[in-house]
């Protein structure tokens, strides 16, 4: 199972933006809007999922789910509206950190308690709001040691070798995955390969179209190691590579999601998606409801920062561990 940790504020070194000082308690039916960018990925269908079976659990919570797209307007627009029909919480994953002001501003104008997931937000004065998701240097730690152990265990050497890193380049918890998995990765390897990023918007389509012209201008490499900052970047350049005509023997590509990762493995293929770090959205999404329902109800103080547990998985494990594979 995967475990869902509130560290305190003087644990992680982190100020928070203040909530209503008294929210709750509240009786009767509550109504919370989770506001998603990208809610048409699976991770954030689970996420979804996870906060109403939350609700459920509870009773009488209703959840309001608004899919953002990546669209920074529409994410002020929808915040707007639900600040209008006066719900009782709002939890967001923002299109962009850069509206983190905006937001925490107007939820708070508004009184309505406020909490980010999967992405910090902070207001102007860099007070972030209390977070619900996970630890990204910690995650990209895992799939960049994950990824030199099966490059050693495979005998390559950096000459004939290149990492493809691919990821949103100006998203926070993207840069940080990727970051751990570089500094993992050189930590257990004594000679890294030459590393080439590719900026992507975390889409499958988008990293295999970028995957192309590196893989054309790299032709004579002979291996490959891929990551990334979600499944959708990983899977879209190990697809580019095999389509180009390199054998999943010759990639070792790390997921980071294991939701599409998995579906190779459940179809029995030979593929370069060797491993891939297990992340549950919908434990993030029971959590974020947890809390908020907390504060409203019982006026606990939301946790500033709610940190999931995370496991690499592979051909052989990922049905026991729970993947759900779509």
């Amino acid at each position: 199972m995967i475990a869902i940790v509130g560290l305190s504020a003087c644990s992680s070194g982190m100020e928070t933006t203040e909530g209503p000082a008294a929210a709750g308690p509240k009786s009767g039916k509550l109504t919370i809007a989770y506001l998603q960018k990208q809610g048409d990925q699976q991770y954030f269908v689970d996420q979804a999922d996870g906060a109403k079976a939350a609700a459920a659990e509870l009773g009488e919570v209703d959840i309001k789910v608004v899919n953002l797209g990546t669209d920074s307007n529409k994410a002020i627009s929808e915040l707007d509206s639900v600040i209008a029909q006066k719900v009782d919480g709002i939890v967001i994953v923002v299109p962009d950190q850069q509206i983190g002001p905006q937001v925490i501003e107007a939820a708070k104008a508004a009184g309505i308690p406020l909490m980010a997931s999967d992405d910090i937000i902070a207001d102007a004065s860099g007070a972030e709001a209390p977070f619900s998701g996970f630890d990204g240097t910690s995650m990209g730690e895992l799939v960049g040691g994950e990824a030199a152990r099966l490059y050693t265990e495979a005998g390559w050497n950096a000459a004939d070798t290149r990492i493809i890193s691919a990821y949103k380049q100006d998203l926070t918890a993207c840069t940080q995955r990727v970051e751990g998995a570089t500094a993992a990765f050189g930590e257990a390897v004594p000679e890294v390969p030459a590393i080439v990023d590719i900026g992507t918007d975390n889409s499958a389509t988008d990293a295999q179209n970028k995957a192309g012209a590196i893989i054309t201008a790299n032709a004579g490499v002979k291996h490959w190691v891929v990551w990334g900052c979600n499944d959708e970047s990983e899977t879209g350049v190990v697809t580019a590579l095999q389509n180009s005509g390199v054998a999943p023997a010759d990639i070792i590509g790390v997921g980071l999601g294991a939701y599409l990762t998995c579906k190779d493995w459940a179809a029995g293929q030979d593929t370069g998606n060797k491993a891939s770090l297990f992340i549950s959205g919908a434990e993030v999404g029971k959590a974020a409801i947890n809390s908020m329902v907390g504060l409203l109800r019982d006026g606990t103080a939301l946790p500033p920062v709610s940190i999931a547990n995370t496991e690499i998985v592979n051909a052989d494990n990922w049905e026991e561990k729970g993947v759900v594979c779509t």
